[in-house]
Order: C-alpha cells, then sequence, then structure tokens
C-alpha cells in the first residue's frame, strides 16, 4: 500500500529519438524538494533499434532505486514510447504494483503506432518499428484497474498531436485528459501538460470518466479486437464510403489508400468520426472476416 506521507520516487522517461534532457527538466518541474527525480538517459541512438534493451535497462534502475529505498512510493511519467516500457515493465513486475502511487503516460501510442506499423507491415523487425506498432491496450486496462493511470494526449491536427493519434492513447479505466494545439515533441515539457499531471496527482483514486455511449463502446471494442487493427488519424473519414448499416445510427465505413492500405470507420448518427482504424497489407482478408461479424452481432442491438 502506497505511503501517500514518504517523500516520492518521480521517474520520467523519454521516448523515441530523444535523450532524457527535457523530461528531466519536466521532472523538476513536477517535484517538491523531498523527491527524488530519475531520469534514465537511454541514448538518441539505441532507441531506434529494439525496445528490450531500453526496458532492461530502466529495469536495472528502477530495481536499484527500490533497494535504496524500499518504502519510497513511486510516481511515474513516461513520455511517448518511454511511456510503452514502463506498461512493459509493470506488467512483468506485479510485486511493484503496491508501490506505484501513479502512472501518467504522455503522448503514449498505447494502441500501436501507425508509422510503426507502416514501415513494418509484416512485423518483420525493421529497427524499433515492430516494437511501437505493437497494440499495448490490454496490458494497459490490465493495469489501470490495479493502480491509477492517466493518459494524456494532444490534438494538434484534429485527430493526433501530429504524430500520435488522439486516438491511439486512449484506453479504458484510466483518466484520459486531452489537450489542443500542442505538437508530439512539446508534449515532453509543456507546461499545460505539467498542469495536467499535477491535476491528476491531487486526486489520482477519482474515478475515470463514465463512458457516454456503452454501445459505442462495445463497437470500437470489437473493432479493435480484429488482427492488425491500427489506430488511424481522422483525416481520410471524408473520403471512406458505408460498407455496414448497424442498429443505434452507427455505419462502419471503409477506404483503400492508393497503397491498397485498408481503413475503416466508425461513423455515429451524426456522421461524426469515432473511430479509425487500418490494417497491414498480411491482414487485409482478415479485416473484412471480423467486419462481417461484427455487422452480423451489432445490427440486431
Amino acid at each position: 500500500m502506497v505511503n501517500s506521507q514518504s517523500p516520492y520516487i518521480l521517474f520520467v522517461q523519454h521516448g523515441w529519438h530523444d535523450t532524457n534532457r527535457r523530461v528531466h527538466r519536466l521532472g523538476h518541474s513536477l517535484a517538491d524538494a523531498q523527491t527524488e527525480v530519475i531520469a534514465p538517459n537511454l541514448g538518441l541512438i539505441k532507441t531506434w533499434w529494439r525496445m528490450e534493451p531500453l526496458v532492461a535497462e530502466v529495469e536495472r534502475v528502477a530495481i536499484a532505486a527500490q533497494q535504496r529505498h524500499p518504502d519510497r512510493p513511486w510516481r511515474i511519467v513516461g513520455h511517448s514510447m518511454g511511456g510503452l516500457i514502463w506498461l512493459e515493465l509493470l506488467q512483468r513486475h506485479p510485486d511493484w504494483w503496491p508501490q506505484v502511487a501513479s502512472v501518467s503516460l504522455v503522448s503514449s501510442p498505447v494502441g500501436g503506432a501507425d508509422l510503426g506499423r507502416i514501415f513494418d507491415p509484416y512485423r518483420w523487425g525493421i529497427g524499433i518499428a515492430r516494437d511501437l506498432g505493437t497494440d499495448r491496450r490490454q496490458i494497459a486496462e490490465q493495469l489501470a484497474q490495479h493502480m491509477p493511470i492517466q493518459t494524456i494526449a494532444s490534438d494538434y491536427d484534429g485527430g493526433s498531436d501530429g504524430t500520435v493519434p488522439i486516438q491511439c492513447s486512449q484506453f479504458r479505466h484510466a483518466r484520459y485528459t486531452q489537450l489542443s494545439g500542442i505538437r508530439h515533441d512539446n508534449t515532453k515539457d509543456h507546461p499545460a501538460v505539467i498542469t495536467a499531471i499535477q491535476d491528476f496527482w491531487a486526486a489520482p483514486t477519482a474515478l475515470a470518466k463514465t463512458l457516454e455511449d456503452p454501445v459505442e463502446d462495445t463497437i470500437i471494442a470489437a473493432l479493435q479486437s480484429i488482427p492488425g487493427m491500427t489506430d488511424a488519424h481522422r483525416r481520410d473519414f471524408d473520403r471512406a464510403l458505408p460498407w455496414a448499416n448497424l442498429d443505434h445510427g452507427f455505419t462502419i465505413c471503409t477506404w483503400r489508400h492508393p497503397l491498397s492500405i485498408h481503413h475503416v470507420f466508425l461513423a455515429d448518427e451524426q456522421n461524426r468520426c469515432r473511430f479509425a482504424g487500418f490494417v497491414g497489407w498480411p491482414d487485409t482478408r482478415g479485416l473484412y472476416d471480423g467486419l462481417t461479424a461484427i455487422k452480423q452481432r451489432y445490427s440486431a442491438l
């Protein structure tokens, strides 16, 4: 159980193509005088290759910190891939869970980075692309039922922070905070991000917002479960054509990119885009098998 009276350890982790300089500054902006700020520098070049050695390095640092201060509670902040590293670690270390006071994921592609899937559609392991494109939503949702987790996204261009689609940062059971007008690179130390994290720390156990439409969430969950489904930007929604009408006014729409990458969108009764995703070439057939099953299941809700 977290001892809220004890000084904290604050882990802040940078992500891909980055060093710890700016997230270290973020950590010191958040910390009080008693908090120990730990910001491992994984090295810019190493973040291009594989995630597992990066996870191992942060694990080594965390174990050393725990041995130094076994009773101190942890606050964790991860930017972009840094958040994914901590999801991997927390899944592997349930023994750490009682020590975790809060987790804040900032611009983290929890559902799998679309750029990662585009660069490595067959998941051959091209650089870091396969690791970034992996869907960790199930891991995040499980963890969020055991510890307070916040996920922060910014809508910079009508659907993403310029790099990560906002939908990619969303998952169930977490506190979702959406900012606007901040590019991905600037979310690592922006004043609005600092305020959002501080607000979360002030009431980390407050219940996450109840879903406004459970039917919509159920359909989206079914779409997300289709093998290979990756969150996409909503910019191509207007190009899509209706594929199936569902009950409650929902419509599945599809669009094929010129490179034969198949996209799927969910529109509500007001023709607003509620979900955007795509699958890579190997999963195209499975996409339409999955959509057919959804049509059969949700046309009689």
